[in-house]
């Protein structure tokens, strides 16, 4: 499935950042469009926004992290709007803080939205989409997802099991000879707020990017079908820094300031 127009999608995270972002550019698109959220503000926003611009968006509370919550409002998708064709698991929250000093309940949040909630969402929507006979699964990871960061110890931990998850069902899905679609996502530090503060040391090599050109490289490897979207291009290497000792990785990383990048991390003031 290469197409957009017509199709109905559903983001987590839906109403603000990146899903916001992403939700408009696949309604621009011919989409339509539910966009999940527990933020109610922001989906009384977007849900205005949606209808100035005469985008078919709809905004509808859930607590991803909640498992009979998805499942119930994924019964409401279906009886409102019909079988979901692209899912984009969006919904992320970040602590920023040292392993040591991370409330426990704070970690067990992190994984509850962060991973738990991908599968819930999967198995909401995912049969009908097998099917059907085509669909779209995007995962939302990070950088983080790829190398650890000091200060992001459950938040790396989440996205190195989102990038995973995508991996396994890639392989689920060639396997059972599904026309269903993965892409994962691994962009390096997005200026949406939730990262704020954090710093980068070599700005043209790792810069902090901007959401609005992540988000247009979501929907075009939507519209395309590609299965990895990793940005800056520089985010490849750890790929290569994989094969080098232990040693040899960690001083890389110091060099390159992963491992202070989150010495001064503010992040949003609210969840």
């Amino acid at each position: 499935m290469n197409a957009i127009k017509d199709k109905l999608a559903l983001i987590t995270g839906g109403a603000s950042g990146i899903g916001r972002l992403v939700a408009l550019g696949l309604a621009e698109r011919g989409a339509r469009v539910v966009a999940w959220d527990i933020d109610e503000g922001a989906l009384e926003r977007i849900s205005h926004e949606a209808a100035k611009l005469k985008l078919p968006i709809a905004a509808m509370r859930c607590d991803v992290s909640d498992r009979a919550e998805v499942y119930r409002q994924a019964a409401k998708v279906r009886e409102l709007f019909g079988r979901v064709d692209i899912l984009v698991n969006n919904a992320g929250i970040v602590s920023g803080r040292k392993l040591l000093d991370t409330p426990d309940e704070k970690i067990e949040r992190t994984m509850a939205v962060n991973v738990l909630a991908q599968f819930w969402t999967l198995k909401a929507f995912l049969p009908a989409m097998i099917e059907k006979g085509e669909g779209h699964v995007v995962t939302i990871a990070s950088a983080a997802g790829l190398v650890g960061v000091t200060g992001l110890a459950d938040y790396s931990a989440s996205k190195f099991a989102s990038v995973g998850l995508d991996e396994a069902l890639r392989m689920e899905l060639r396997k059972q000879r599904s026309r269903v679609r993965t892409t994962i996502v691994c962009p390096f530090f997005i200026d949406t707020g939730l990262f704020a503060g954090v710093k980068t040391r070599f700005p043209l090599l790792l810069p902090i990017l901007k959401p609005e050109a992540v988000a247009l490289k979501i929907v075009g490897a939507i519209a395309r079908g590609k299965k990895r979207v990793v940005t800056p291009p520089f985010v490849y290497s750890v790929y290569l820094l994989r094969l080098l000792p232990v040693r040899a990785l960690d001083a890389v990383a110091d060099f390159f300031g992963i491992s202070s990048s989150m010495d001064d991390f503010k992040g949003r003031t609210h969840e």
